[in-house]
């Protein structure tokens, strides 16, 4: 009887707290840099105060099991450490207040990726603050070499996360290998693995996965497909692409969901967001208690020059974007994408 009542209850309810009695539910988001200290503070909100970055959306984290992003800098109250720049003017140095943790917290966030090329501007004093922060918070995160994965267990459910990058000190998304043995590592203690990359080159011009290696001002960001295929192979269940600050395709992969990359999510500041620099997507990606793709929903969101916030974009932008790559850059599969945003197979 009780089962009969919760299947009804399923199918005469479009709300998605029913629906996640029976599903995973992983919500996903690209770059966050909220504002830096680096080089005097002119490149913080208003009042020092983060409480806008994520007001018109954090509505769209509700109810999933985890909350992801990308952290595009350090968590530190001090300079100390900071990368040298010949040039602050060109010189991209992130490191946002320590208290700015809070609106991580408050938006939902629990799981953050720190492979990337600007988690370490700060140094080792950056790393360890920023990990002395994000604990204290109760955010799990991963991606540096000292600290590769991270596992949690939600609601009966163990998570296993890795986070990549071709960047200093944090794990490589070039080494394929190593990083398949740290996937088949998770696998074997996790229900769900996920994997974050932050790799390929960067700009309008580069929004295509090419299934090559990428070049990107002489620097070798690795080969995107490769990479979550192969991380697919060894056991991963949903990868999570973020670095070329647009948006790419998606595709599903042994019924496995990829997002190639998610884009400039919130990013204030020295962060280019004009045209499709400021499209991004907020995914919903249901799965079931094994990984298995079941379905996704994209929430279109925009950030301008003018207002570094992200918003829901009513004329739903980011879908487009999404829907043409995916039909261009795998054509051989049978992703739906419909425009309102739902990702479905047949």
């Amino acid at each position: 009887m009780h089962r009969i009542s919760t299947l009804l209850l399923i199918l005469l309810s479009g709300s998605i707290t029913a629906f996640a009695q029976d599903t995973i539910q992983v919500v996903a988001v690209g770059d966050m840099m909220l504002g830096t200290i680096y080089p005097n503070g002119e490149h913080l909100p208003p009042n020092n105060d983060c409480s806008a970055s994520f007001s018109r959306v954090k509505g769209y984290f509700a109810h999933a099991d985890v909350v992801f992003g990308n952290l595009e800098g350090a968590m530190t109250d001090s300079k100390e450490g900071a990368k040298r720049c010949n040039d602050p003017s060109v010189c991209y140095v992130f490191g946002m207040p320590t208290k700015f943790v809070s609106c991580f917290v408050e938006a939902g966030f629990n799981l953050l990726s720190v492979a990337n090329n600007h988690s370490g501007d700060f140094g080792e004093q950056g790393r360890a603050s920023t990990a002395k922060t994000l604990q204290n918070a109760g955010i799990h995160y991963a991606g540096w070499l000292s600290c590769p994965t991270a596992e949690f267990v939600k609601n009966g459910i163990r998570y296993g996360f890795c986070a990549f990058a071709p960047n200093s000190g944090t794990a490589d998304v070039r080494n394929i290998p190593a990083a398949q043995e740290m996937v088949q590592a998770l696998k074997e203690r996790c229900d769900i693995v996920m994997v974050s990359f932050h790799a390929g080159a960067e700009g309008r011009d580069h929004q295509h996965v090419t299934r090559k290696t990428e070049t990107f001002v002489g620097e070798n960001r690795g080969n995107v497909y490769e990479f979550a295929h192969k991380m697919i192979d060894a056991g991963a269940d949903i990868l999570l692409g973020h670095g070329p600050h647009v948006t790419r395709a998606v595709e599903v992969y042994k019924n496995r969901f990829i997002a190639y990359s998610m884009g400039n999510f919130s990013t204030y500041r020295r962060v280019n967001v004009e045209g499709v620099n400021g499209l991004a997507p907020i995914f919903r990606i249901f799965t079931a208690k094994d990984g298995s793709f079941i379905k996704a929903q994209i929430t279109p969101t925009l950030q301008t020059l003018a207002d570094r916030t992200p918003r829901y974009d009513p004329d739903a932008r980011v879908i487009s974007v999404i829907q043409n790559l995916t039909r261009t850059d795998f054509p051989e599969l049978n992703i739906r994408i419909s425009n309102d945003g739902w990702i479905t197979m047949p």
